[in-house]
C-alpha cells in the first residue's frame, strides 16, 4: 500500500477510511514510522472538536508537555478547522453541527525528507444544521513543524 507517502495525505486517507480500512492504512502508516492517532467527535462547539483532537493526540504520546508540540498540533487543528468551515468555523452560534473522523500523524513532511519532524490533523465528516438530512461532506487538513 504506497498510498501512506506523506504526511497530509496519510492523516487525509485515515480520516475518510471506513471500518477496517481505517486499521489498514493506520498499520501501513505505522510501519512507514508515522505515529498516528484516531478518533471521531460530534459537537456544535469548536472548543470540544479542539478538546476532543487534543486528548487524542495526548493519549497516543503525540505530544507532550511542552508548549512547543501543543502549540504546533493547536494551529494543524485550527488550518483543519479553517477546511471544514470555508474559513472560521462556526458551529452552535449559527445552528450548525460537526458529526467528524479525525486522524493525527506526526513524522517527516514526505518519506524522502526524513529530517524534519511534522504533525498533521486530517478531519473528515458532515456539517449542518442539526437536522437529520440537512448537512453535507468536509474534509479539512491542516499541518505545522514541530
Amino acid at each position: 500500500m504506497e498510498h501512506c507517502s506523506s504526511l497530509g495525505k496519510t492523516a487525509l486517507l485515515i480520516a475518510m477510511a471506513e471500518g477496517s480500512m481505517t486499521e489498514d492504512y493506520v498499520s501501513n502508516a505505522r510501519d512507514k514510522g508515522f505515529e498516528v492517532a484516531v478518533g471521531k467527535v460530534g459537537s456544535m462547539d469548536v472548543q470540544k472538536v479542539i478538546a476532543a483532537v487534543e486528548t487524542a493526540a495526548k493519549r497516543e504520546g503525540l505530544t507532550n508537555e511542552r508548549y512547543r508540540a501543543q502549540h504546533a498540533l493547536y494551529h494543524a487543528i485550527l488550518d483543519a478547522l479553517q477546511g471544514l468551515g470555508r474559513g472560521p468555523l462556526q458551529l452552535g452560534n449559527v445552528l450548525r453541527t460537526v458529526g467528524l473522523r479525525f486522524a493525527i500523524v506526526k513524522g517527516p513532511r514526505t518519506l524522502e525528507d526524513l529530517d524534519d519532524l511534522w504533525i498533521a490533523v486530517g478531519m473528515y465528516g458532515m456539517i449542518g444544521a442539526p437536522i437529520k438530512g440537512h448537512e453535507h461532506e468536509v474534509c479539512g487538513l491542516g499541518i505545522n513543524h514541530l
